[in-house]
């Protein structure tokens, strides 16, 4: 690298193209995780255990409304429907409707997608 001076101050420096190639990278890299940490920081942090039980194939609704530390029959009169119905559903002996499960998506403060 080569400073040239003007006035007695350091003015310009010239340097190696493959060098100013790096700095131009770095630049990039550092933009990029300034950008994904304003995307992330009001996103919600989901626990391990969550995903592992999604992941895992268990009920969406149940991991969903046991994390949101709700019980069936709460979930069920915020929702509109009787715990029994709601019970059906989490246990697979029911299918929940579109309907429904947009109200049960909604108390949980998740998609749709999530419960599927």
């Amino acid at each position: 690298m080569h400073i040239l001076e003007k006035d007695g101050k350091p003015a310009f420096a010239i340097l190696p193209f493959d060098e100013y190639q790096t700095l131009l990278d770095a630049q990039e890299e550092l933009n990029d995780i300034r950008d994904s940490n304003v995307i992330l920081k009001d996103a919600e942090r989901i626990p391990s255990d969550v995903v592992n039980a999604l992941l895992d194939g268990l009920n969406p609704i149940k991991i969903w409304r046991k994390h949101r530390g709700i019980n069936q029959k709460s979930l069920a009169e915020m929702v509109g429907i009787s715990p029994a119905y709601l019970s059906q559903i989490e246990t697979g002996e029911r299918d929940g409707s579109v309907q429904v499960l947009r109200k049960i998506a909604s108390a949980l403060k998740v998609d749709l997608d999530d419960l599927e």
